[in-house]
């Protein structure tokens, strides 16, 4: 009989909600804080969370977070009010599997319930051919190239060691997967691993969710907030796109590495933390550091081994390999029975430079499932720039390809400023026929960085 924990501050809602799915045959335990729906957690197997997104001691991301700690392939629905719904949808893209709005309708509420308890079920029995165990049922396929093998022998070799690591690779090629491969195979794969996207963090809320700040610190703060550092004490913290970290917090970083302390915001006292650091970055930080976005002292403490990914195109069988693998994970997302890809789709898979790496690989196999007619994807299903993709035009715009302004060649945009930097954005954009994704990646920066420097020079498309 699943057991199902259910969070919520409102005993009376708890009651009426334990009552009716206890007569649907689900075993319901109750928690009306976070932090006693975690000591629970801890002491007890559960199937599923199903938790209100406000609660009195932490909010619903704060509370995913700690439960993706604790049991990476625990299904989590959340239960919101109307106004949260946009928060909502920012935890789905944490690992939430859904959010039902309240007031809640009970047979809406059980269907979810029933399609999660399914899904994890179905996910426990992928076959562990070509594949790796990773925070217990959870899988992952390993490329067999060159490339692959010795991105594989640079984990075993740094896993075991408390040594910071720089994780180098464009988007979308699975340097969040290194890291947690990384510390699954250490020391402290028993304790917590915290993924942060730095790009994702303004100057004004970076420092409070990495350190945390105190009741009072400033207007709104309410209450304590735990930071992420505190939030890792013992295990892993991977910073995902640390470049993009206001100078400011590379300060606060380089002190909470060298000393072992943070102090939270509002806060006199230093908290001492144990956390090994792992970085990731889809730019060359030798470079940032040499215009003065990064400080060089950080860059030096966090890079005491690097990993370098390799894109997708360049590792010759991989591609396939991967393809097989999210073909798999789409049959069970959408219930599908596709059983491989015709001689032209595998062609077209291998031709194909994948800009997007392993995450565009997995969406268009996806896409593909869903449009499937037969048990074979065929050229029907995949997206037309991709079955029509020309190599030679490809080659015509390689990231090597040189642009000149004001009569000198230049190669990617860190290498120039002002007017000049205006024009090779403009002239790359024309070459690329507008495709922002491709000239992001062919100026060597990421699309975010693209679409700020739109903005700053009133580039309108």
């Amino acid at each position: 009989m699943p057991k199902i924990l259910l969070i919520d501050d409102d005993p009376a809602f708890c009651l009426m909600l334990r009552s009716f799915l206890q007569r649907q045959n689900y075993l319901v335990e109750t928690a009306h804080t976070a932090n006693d729906g975690l000591r629970l957690l801890k002491s007890v197997q559960f199937d599923l969370i199903l938790t209100d997104f406000r609660l009195p001691d932490k909010d619903g991301l704060e509370l995913l977070s700690m439960i993706k700690v604790l049991s990476e392939d625990l299904p989590v629905i959340l239960m919101t009010h109307y106004a949260d719904v946009r928060t909502a949808v920012r935890a789905i893209k944490m690992g939430a599997f859904e959010y039902i709005t309240k007031p809640i309708n009970p047979d809406e509420t059980l269907l979810v319930i029933q399609n999660a308890l399914r899904r994890k079920a179905a996910v426990a029995t992928i076959p562990d051919a070509e594949t790796e165990p990773l925070n217990g049922a959870k899988k992952y396929v390993r490329g067999q190239s060159p490339q692959a093998e010795q991105i594989e022998e640079f984990i075993s070799l740094v896993a075991p060691t408390n040594m910071s690591v720089i994780i180098e690779g464009e988007s979308g090629t699975g340097k969040e997967y290194v890291a947690r491969t990384m510390h699954q195979r250490s020391k402290r794969h028993d304790k917590p691993f915290i993924a942060i996207d730095c790009g994702a963090l303004s100057k004004e809320l970076a420092g409070s969710e990495l350190f945390g700040y105190v009741k009072g610190a400033f207007t709104g703060a309410q209450k304590d907030k735990e930071g992420q550092f505190e939030a890792a004490n013992g295990g892993t913290l991977f910073l995902d796109e640390v470049g993009n970290l206001p100078y400011e917090i590379q300060v606060k970083l380089l002190r909470a590495l060298q000393e072992r302390k943070v102090k939270k915001i509002g806060s006199t006292a230093d908290l001492d933390v144990d956390v090994r650091v792992l970085a990731a970055t889809n730019e060359d930080l030798v470079k940032a550091v040499s215009r003065g976005d990064f400080r060089e002292d950080l860059y030096h403490r966090l890079n005491e081994f690097k990993i370098n990914i390799s894109p997708l195109r360049d590792r010759d069988g991989d591609a396939l390999l991967f393809a097989a693998y999210f073909l798999q994970q789409a049959n069970i997302e959408l219930e599908k029975n596709v059983l491989g890809f015709s001689p032209e789709v595998e062609a077209v898979i291998e031709r194909y430079n994948w800009p997007g790496n392993l995450r565009e690989l997995k969406n268009v196999i996806r896409r593909a499932v869903l449009l499937a007619k037969t048990d074979k994807l065929t050229l029907q299903e995949l997206p037309p720039e991709i079955v029509f993709t020309n190599p030679v035009l490809e080659a015509e715009v390689a990231p090597q390809e040189s642009i000149t302004v004001n009569h000198a060649i230049v190669t990617d945009l860190k290498s120039i400023t002002g007017q000049s930097e205006k024009e090779l954005i403009i002239g790359m954009l024309e070459k690329v026929k507008y495709n922002k994704s491709r000239a992001a990646r062919l100026l060597n920066i990421d699309r975010k960085t693209l679409y700020n420097k739109l903005k700053l020079y009133n580039i309108e498309l």
